[in-house]
């Protein structure tokens, strides 16, 4: 049996290292990668796979950046001749990038069955690129993994019959659960002059956020003055780092604010464990402290995630100065919480995922 995993973006690559982990372990499976290159630098892609210990991709389509309509049609004109030649039984796609979309609609057009790694998740807001994405993808796809609960019942009320949905679980936590000794032992709060220090790691990147300058400005402006409190970590993504550059923008004189390049998985995970608060506009960061019950800011009107807010540790705040820092500063007066346990978050979502690809198996 062929099958066929397309990954482009970072998120993507922490789930495919798990089940490519997994279907090594079954000889009569032949695991085709293909790179659609929609991270395409070093640090967004490259330390991922090497990290990671993921397989080196057998296609790389070199896409690049462009418009999402650019983008989305660069990748299904290139992705078509290898589906022909490749002749897989089924496309796997994963999360909610362009490229997921991309190969779907490729895929399905030519009669071959596509599994979609998490399937089900909603934020109901249109503006999102990527809730668009979710959506055309789960309604293509014959198999749906999903994290959690809630995603089934999106599925259900979409009308998705329950023999193509098997909730597995969540495969960012196979990543996180794999790679945590190595992450602690890393000890970057050390190298990074922040240990012991109650710190805040900052990621953001997403256009409602740092596209618009008077938008960016505030948060950064935001950020500065939380950093008198606390040191603030904030791995800048290349498009924030080019709004910023176009902005001006530099920090306060005292401000303990330090804008870092992108770091590799396991250095951004030591990071995270340790801090005292995360602000993020990503979706993986919300599971990932919810699982290791560190707070969370989620820079977002909504979030597809609602469980780590529900069950976890993450919580939806506007992109305003003033909400920001007194939902920083209360969660700083909080006491720790033990990390919650979540269902199916084991650790062990690949090996269902494979189970259900290659023996048959049911997951409800």
């Amino acid at each position: 049996m062929i099958l066929l995993s397309v990954v482009g973006a970072r998120p993507n690559f922490m789930k495919l290292a798990p089940l490519a982990r997994a279907l090594a372990g079954r000889p009569a499976v032949e695991h085709v990668i293909v790179h659609t290159g929609q991270h395409y630098d070093a640090e967004m892609s490259d330390t991922f796979f090497a990290e990671l210990g993921i397989p080196r991709p057998q296609f790389n389509l070199e896409v690049g950046s462009g418009s999402h309509a650019a983008q989305t049609a660069a990748i299904m004109q290139r992705f078509e001749p290898v589906c022909l030649g490749a002749k897989p039984g089924v496309v796997l796609v994963y999360g909610d990038v362009n490229s997921t979309v991309a190969a779907a609609l490729v895929a399905a057009k030519l009669g071959i069955r596509v599994a979609h790694v998490e399937a089900g998740l909603r934020s109901r807001d249109w503006t999102m690129p990527e809730e668009i994405n979710r959506v055309v993808t789960d309604r293509l796809a014959d198999l749906l993994f999903t994290p959690s609960r809630d995603a089934v019942l999106n599925l259900r009320a979409e009308g998705v019959p329950d023999d193509r949905i098997h909730f597995v679980g969540n495969i960012m936590i196979d990543s996180l659960v794999t790679s945590l000794a190595a992450a602690r032992e890393l000890g970057a709060p050390r190298r990074h002059g922040v240990e012991g220090s109650r710190y805040v790691l900052v990621t953001l990147h997403r256009p409602g956020n740092v596209d618009a300058p008077d938008s960016l400005r505030e948060l950064l402006d935001t950020l500065a003055e939380l950093s008198f409190d606390a040191p603030v970590l904030f791995p800048v993504h290349p498009r924030t780092r080019a709004r910023i550059r176009d902005l001006g923008w530099t920090a306060p004189a005292g401000a303990r604010l330090r804008l870092l390049d992108p770091l590799p998985y396991l250095e951004l995970l030591s990071l995270e464990v340790s801090a005292g608060l995360v602000v993020t506009d990503s979706g993986g960061l919300q599971e990932e402290t919810t699982y290791l019950g560190v707070p969370c800011l989620t820079v977002r009107p909504s979030t597809e995630r609602p469980i780590t807010c529900s069950e976890g540790t993450n919580r939806l705040v506007p992109a305003r100065r003033e909400a920001i820092l007194a939902a920083a500063r209360e969660a700083g007066a909080t006491a720790a919480r033990p990390a919650p346990v979540l269902e199916r978050w084991d650790g062990r979502a690949a090996e269902r995922i494979a189970a259900v690809l290659v023996d048959g198996a049911r997951y409800s």
